[in-house]
């Protein structure tokens, strides 16, 4: 809180205690309007919670402001509501003592909110047990159902409480939330049939009529019209508010119910009883010739009948005639019309008030604890008051002198509380009490409730004498009993001045917040809150059981007469009382701070009236009587240690001492301060601003040197870090290099160790001895072979296997081999594979048949020897389009009989060989009579024109016979010889052709008739008819 005390000037003081000027009421109000002026709503004075209602919503109520209250000491930070809560709820927890939170201020001036943020913050920031989520969620659901049902519009608030509240919030030992209690004072059941002009009824009617379901309407008979058809809800004209929405009240209200435990069956009977209330208003009354009085609207009766579940005709009776018990006998008589009008009336207030009692009572069953009595007795309790200001209106009733009545007693038990906590403080420190003087209101309560010469004894006697009692009556009865009293005045008794003030049917009462005039009219009547018996008998006969448990059939039994509504909230005060003071009080006082609901605006006139009735300044006065400001050593200690040399950095003696130390160095006169066993106390405000000033202003030399010291301690602690994490990660290292090493060595031990036995055991049969050996001996070889793999087909080169692996090698070796054959021929162009495919025909016919073969290998065979142009046209005519030539070589034919060499052209075509002379087809062979296996080709001799067979040379012969072979699919049918062939000769005649070697080729008839080839192949053809077959020489 100290903290804020530079800014003083702009935002005033944060506590009203830090005044300079404390007995100024302009100060005090000039202190709020600043504060308020900056959005800041709350002050304190002392533990005293001050609230200014700010008529829009802040963002000072979230989860996180609720966390940053959260175990905060209650002056640590900035007044707070959350504060508050806390400071209650850390005081259960701490000093197992039940607190109460006590919310007064006048009407509007936001108790009902400050209550509601205090459930919040409980239903946050208490721990969860495993029930508790449900009871988090009805206490805080509870809320809306007592508005709805208990709060009203009136001219000073649109969501007023007409009705007092107190609510017990249990804890367990852990401060978890696990129970509820609500205690309910004084509803204004008057407002049921009668509101003020601008006013309205409680707003359960209009959310019924606004949003409630069509088919629950029906079957109450209501209409979703305007509130105005209602009889009870026309007195204040004042149907619909901008600022409520009746429609979504009904559906959080509805919600609501379910939440907190009711049944359906329960809510349909509870806005029976709501629906009930606005048919009964509606009924009216007319007489007759006789004068006597009845029913004029009989739809509302049957609706009414209906809705409470009881007899028409009896509940017709009960509304125009009223039973009288006289010496056990019982008579009827009629009423008249002001009296049946008047029954009507009592009648809906009797519905509705006994209704919302009955509804608060089950609350309390949903919200109890419903555990062992052990647990129950290990709980705590936090009380909330939410209960109406002191009210002065223009006109001034019965209802608030009650009110009026309520807060003196809460102001008596305020200023009691306040100096016994005063006084035991001051006590525990050791330091002297001194009388404080304050006014003492207990003049005033006891003129209220004196025994016997109290307003309330006076005012039960008057409603229970016999005779004509009135209003008037006792009014006289006061002046005669009262008389002479210093707070209590009438127009008879008063003197000139005053009279004029007060009117001839009222009464002045000097209450501790200012004079109140009260009117008698209807003093009487309010407190007897009768009856008639007749109608009590019907509805103890309802059908509707909220009804029938609100209205007793004992009540007809007892012949005593009731207790009077004064006596009554007489007897419940004096309870709350009790209560409030077995509890540790905080206090919470709101102020309104304008009539027009505006946001911003400070109405200075209205704010003095709240605070002269709350009695803030007496209060304020009270705890300044003492000692302004007061901390314990620590805290006080720790926050301005710094102003001293002997005290800052720290302090390392005892605290008291620290403490005398520091104010003896700050020059504080000893009327300034007091010192306690645990506190200092501080009598002046100006002696704190001037320290807190001083503070200020030491604040940057402060600044600089904890700059300079955390620079300085943040690099030091950098390298003390570096240098531990460096030698850390060395001596990891390091480790890990040894252990990674010893590792090696073992493995490479145990790996040679291996290798040694295996060698030694490698010719014997795999076992685990010789089984690495092995795998190793494998692995290298493979490994070899990997690296030393042949290049091409050609490439005969391959590793040598060890003896145990040469199968897999031979394996290898053929995979590998049929792998480079496979990626050739994948590679190998058309033309080439045709090339290669001839290659090999020729390989098969003269490999190791020739000895000029080899030479040849490397020369490659050509398409055709001959081109079109080289061959005649009529020879390509003759042959025909289907004969097309192939192949075409020239050769040299040698004739049988004497070898003349004889120039011609073999041609290959699809389906023969031809052998043509210029363009002279010669001989025609076809492929398909080419057969035999011989050395020698011979033609049938029974063959027509068999001239025998062909001779041929060629410079090309191994080309030539090969596309032959190919051409004719005669591949296994060529055979060569390298010494002789013998071939036909016609007529049965045979030659024979010689093969030698010489230097010189020639080819020449020898004089035994032989043809001799020297270092020359030629072909050989002979002719058969049933086969034919090649030779070579």
């Amino acid at each position: 809180m100290e903290s804020a005390l530079s800014a003083r000037d702009r935002v005033g003081v944060q506590d009203f205690l830090l005044l300079e000027n404390y007995n100024s009421e302009a100060a005090f109000i000039e202190n709020l309007r600043r504060r308020y002026r900056e959005g800041l709503i709350y002050t304190y004075i002392g533990s005293v919670l001050v609230s200014v209602n700010p008529y829009r919503e802040l963002e000072i109520y979230s989860k996180q402001n609720m966390e940053r209250h959260r175990g905060v000491n209650f002056y640590e930070i900035s007044p707070h509501i959350f504060a508050l809560a806390d400071n209650s709820y850390r005081a259960l927890r701490t000093e197992r003592r039940d607190q109460c939170i006590l919310i007064s201020g006048e009407s509007g001036a936001g108790k009902t909110e400050a209550s509601k943020k205090i459930l919040q913050y409980y239903t946050h920031i208490c721990p969860t047990r495993n029930n508790t989520h449900t009871i988090r969620e009805k206490l805080l659901q509870s809320n809306p159902v007592l508005e709805a049902f208990g709060n009203a519009k009136t001219l000073r608030n649109d969501n007023s409480s007409r009705f007092g509240k107190y609510m017990d919030i249990q804890f367990d030992y852990k401060g978890a939330p696990i129970g509820g209690h609500i205690l309910n004072y004084l509803l204004e059941k008057s407002r049921v049939a009668h509101q003020n002009h601008g006013e309205r009824n409680f707003h359960i009617f209009y959310q019924l009529l606004e949003g409630g379901e069509e088919p629950l309407l029906k079957t109450l008979g209501l209409e979703k019209t305007n509130p105005q058809h209602y009889h009870y809800l026309v007195k204040g004209n004042c149907p619909r508010v901008s600022s409520i929405s009746d429609k979504n009240g009904w559906k959080v209200v509805r919600n609501a119910l379910t939440i907190i435990g009711f049944n359906e069956e329960e809510i349909q009977e509870l806005m029976e009883i709501v629906a009930s209330v606005l048919h009964l208003g509606n009924i009216q009354f007319g007489e007759d010739e006789e004068g006597e009085t009845h029913v004029t609207t009989e739809p509302q009766l049957q609706y009414l009948s209906q809705l409470l579940g009881v007899d028409g005709s009896v509940l017709k009776e009960a509304l125009t005639h009223k039973k009288i018990v006289a010496k056990g006998e019982e008579m009827i008589s009629p009423l008249s019309l002001e009296q049946a009008l008047s029954a009507r009336d009592s009648l809906a207030k009797a519905i509705y008030g006994r209704a919302f009692t009955w509804l608060v009572q089950k609350l309390n069953q949903s919200l109890a604890f419903k555990v062992c009595f052990f647990f129950l007795k290990c709980s705590s309790i936090i009380g909330l008051l939410d209960i109406y200001g002191f009210e002065v209106f223009q006109h001034n009733s019965f209802e608030q002198f009650c009110i009026n009545y309520c807060n003196e007693k809460l102001q008596q038990l305020f200023i009691e509380l306040t100096l016994k906590s005063e006084q035991e403080e001051y006590e525990a420190e050791g330091i002297v009490w001194e009388r404080v003087e304050y006014f003492n209101n207990k003049i005033i309560c006891d003129l209220v409730e004196e025994k016997h010469k109290g307003i309330i004894a006076i005012l039960d006697e008057e409603c229970l004498r016999p005779g004509d009692a009135s209003d008037i009556t006792f009014l006289e009865k006061l002046e005669d009993t009262l008389g002479g009293h210093a707070h209590f005045v009438t127009h008879k008794m008063a003197n000139g001045k005053i009279r004029k003030a007060i009117g001839r049917e009222e009464f002045r009462l000097v209450h501790y917040a200012g004079e109140v005039n009260y009117n008698v009219n209807g003093f009487l009547d309010k407190n007897n809150d009768l009856l008639y018996r007749h109608l009590k008998e019907v509805l103890c006969q309802s059908g509707n059981h909220i009804v029938n448990q609100c209205f007793h059939a004992d009540e007809l039994m007892d012949q005593r007469r009731p207790e009077t509504a004064a006596t009554q909230f007489k007897l419940s005060l004096a309870k709350l009382m009790e209560i409030l003071m077995s509890k540790e009080p905080s206090y919470v006082r709101c102020i309104k701070p304008n009539d027009a609901k505006q946001p911003g605006r400070f109405d200075e006139v209205l704010v003095r009236h709240q605070v002269k009735y709350l009695g803030l300044m007496e209060n304020l006065r009270v705890r300044r009587a003492g000692f302004a400001y007061r901390r314990n050593y620590e805290a006080f200690l720790e926050r301005y240690k710094s102003l001293c040399p002997d005290t800052w950095p720290n302090w390392r003696g005892k605290l008291p001492e620290g403490v005398a130390t520091l104010v003896k160095h700050l020059n504080y006169k000893p009327e300034e301060y007091k010192l306690g066993r645990s506190k200092i106390f501080i009598h002046f405000p100006r002696t704190l601003f001037v320290t807190e000033d001083a503070l200020e202003a030491k604040k940057q030399t402060i600044a600089v040197t904890l700059q300079t010291s955390w620079r300085g301690y943040r690099e030091r602690a950098k390298y003390h870090r570096i240098r531990h994490a460096v030698i850390v990660i060395q001596s990891w290292w390091r480790g890990v290099k040894g252990r990674r090493k010893a590792k090696h060595r073992r493995q490479a031990a145990d790996t040679i160790r291996k290798f040694i036995k295996g060698f030694i055991l490698r010719n014997e049969p795999r076992c685990p001895d010789n089984e690495y050996f092995l795998d190793h001996v494998r692995f290298s070889f493979l490994m070899e072979v990997k690296r030393n793999l042949p290049k091409s087909v050609l490439d005969q080169s391959w590793p040598r296997p060890p003896p145990s692996l040469t199968e897999a090698s031979e394996h290898l070796h053929r995979m590998c081999i049929r792998n480079l054959v496979n990626d050739y021929c994948r590679r190998i162009q058309p033309e080439w594979k045709k090339q290669l495919e001839q290659k090999v025909v020729a390989s098969a016919i003269f490999s190791g048949q020739k000895d000029c073969y080899p030479r040849s290998v490397p020369k490659l065979f050509v398409a055709t020897r001959l081109e079109t142009e080289e061959i005649n046209l009529k020879v390509l005519q003759t042959l025909g389009t289907d004969n097309k030539v192939k192949y075409g070589v020239a050769v040299t034919k040698y004739d049988r009989h004497g070898f003349r060499a004889r120039m011609r052209q073999l041609l290959l075509t699809t389906s023969s060989a031809v052998l043509v002379q210029e363009a002279k087809i010669k001989q025609r062979i076809d492929y398909g009579t080419l057969l035999g296996n011989v050395t020698v080709i011979q033609l049938s001799p029974l063959l027509p024109n068999n001239t025998g067979d062909l001779v041929l040379q060629c410079d090309h012969v191994i080309e030539a016979v090969t596309k032959l072979a190919i051409m004719a699919d005669k591949i296994h049918n060529v055979n060569i010889s390298q010494d002789s062939i013998k071939f036909a000769v016609a007529r049965g005649k045979e030659g024979v052709i010689d093969f030698s070697s010489g230097s010189d080729l020639r080819v020449v008839k020898t004089k035994n008739g032989h043809l001799s080839v020297v270092r020359l192949t030629h072909l050989l053809i002979k002719k058969y008819k049933a086969e034919k077959c090649y030779g070579f020489g």
